[in-house]
């Protein structure tokens, strides 16, 4: 297995509260990528390959740190539909969507608790079908040759974590809250799983200067 570094987006339009809407890099997204490619570049950090997810702030996000040209685009490194998970928590058992970070940090384990026991009555991706078609997807990226830098989200972050660390879904959530924009993650092969080595780390955002910009939404 070769070494996989995983990279979560950009901060994203965070005022939305719907999928298509928050699908976007704001201005400090598009910086915080800048500075985390070009500090990958500095530190000779090299790369065979470059995945991402096919949402616009993948996208956008692996083009802002250099590596548009010959970036694969792959839907299974894509995020869950969070919001349309919430939609049916909410008009299931009447819970609302949360307007601001402290309201999140309760209410996604709460909506993963909910998912991975299939109690959400809607027509979405199953917590088993996430999982499988992210286990799905790193397989045959590490199966390739060189190191691969992959750029996706947080949700699929922590479902990596969750299944190397064997983690439970209270867990998983934290981890996914704890991911910070364009944050990096390392996974190395030990005893023969993919292990990380490196997690939530924003060494382009170590400047004193640049501490603003170390955003979580």
């Amino acid at each position: 297995m070769t070494q996989i570094t995983l990279v979560r987006h950009g901060q994203a339009n965070t005022e939305a509260r719907d999928e298509i809407s928050y699908d976007r890099l704001s201005p400090l997204g598009h910086q915080q990528a800048g500075w985390l490619g070009d500090h990958l570049r500095d530190s000779r950090d090299y790369f065979t390959r470059v995945y991402s997810g096919t949402l616009n702030r993948h996208v956008e996000t692996a083009t802002s740190m250099g590596y548009g040209d010959g970036l694969v685009q792959d839907p299974r490194l894509n995020e869950m539909s969070y919001f349309p998970l919430a939609e049916a928590v909410e008009a299931q058992y009447g819970t609302p969507i949360p307007t601001n970070r402290e309201g999140f940090i309760d209410h996604l384990p709460y909506v993963f608790d909910l998912w991975q026991r299939d109690q959400i009555d809607a027509p979405y991706e199953t917590w088993n079908d996430f999982e499988s078609r992210i286990s799905a997807a790193l397989v045959e990226i590490a199966a390739g040759e060189g190191p691969a830098l992959v750029v996706t989200s947080g949700g699929l972050i922590g479902i990596v974590m969750r299944q190397a660390l064997g983690l439970d879904t209270k867990a998983t959530a934290r981890m996914v809250l704890a991911a910070m924009n364009t944050s990096v993650h390392v996974l190395h092969q030990i005893g023969g799983h993919y292990t990380p080595v490196l997690y939530n780390a924003v060494p382009h955002l170590a400047d004193p200067d640049r501490h603003f910009a170390r955003t979580h939404l």
